[in-house]
């Protein structure tokens, strides 16, 4: 039971970053990295089924997935966590189970509590790339800004983002100028 309880918990601390980076205004990465030190307060994950699989090195969430913490809500209907490791062992990096990848699928829907909300079809979040990858209509809104395409990717260690498109589409993005905050103008 340790050993679930350190995988729950590492996996709620990288959902959180993931979360955050996404609508953190200037400094996403930096926001991020900071509160997965911090560790801002329980995080409650939601799901019909939770399932263990050590020998694939998985945690797998099934079912009206929601993780809840104190900044944001991600709902979906399937979560899956890769990590390496053995949960509750030190190993030679003095590390038990580390995250390598999670992947959340069917309905993606990541709300930050200051604002701001993504939306897909499917999350990617790489942890040793530091990057998150939106697919299947991905948008990102805050307020009446958004910006949506084929594929956005979250470049976490470079604090920048791409907006893809498809040959058959473009990159559409809509911003409001007149409501920025001072600060972010500055």
């Amino acid at each position: 039971m340790k050993g679930l309880r350190s995988i729950i918990k590492r996996v709620c601390c990288t959902t959180l970053a993931v979360a955050l980076l996404v609508f953190a205004p200037g400094g996403g990465g930096v926001v991020a990295k900071e509160l997965v030190k911090k560790e801002t307060g329980p995080i409650v994950i939601k799901s019909k089924t939770l399932e263990v699989n050590d020998k694939l090195k998985r945690v797998i969430f099934t079912g009206d997935v929601s993780a809840k913490g104190a900044e944001f809500v991600i709902n979906c209907e399937k979560m899956v966590v890769y990590y390496k490791g053995t949960p509750g062992q030190k190993g030679s990096e003095g590390k038990g189970a580390v995250i390598e990848k999670i992947v959340a699928t069917g309905h993606v829907t990541i709300n930050r509590s200051e604002g701001g909300t993504a939306t897909s079809e499917k999350a990617v979040y790489d942890h040793g790339a530091e990057k998150l990858v939106l697919t299947g209509h991905p948008l990102l809104k805050r307020g009446n800004d958004f910006v949506q395409g084929d594929r956005i990717i979250i470049y976490l260690k470079e604090n920048r983002s791409l907006v893809e498109s498809s040959e058959h589409s473009r990159v559409k993005a809509m911003i409001f100028p007149g409501k920025w905050d001072k600060k972010v103008e500055e």
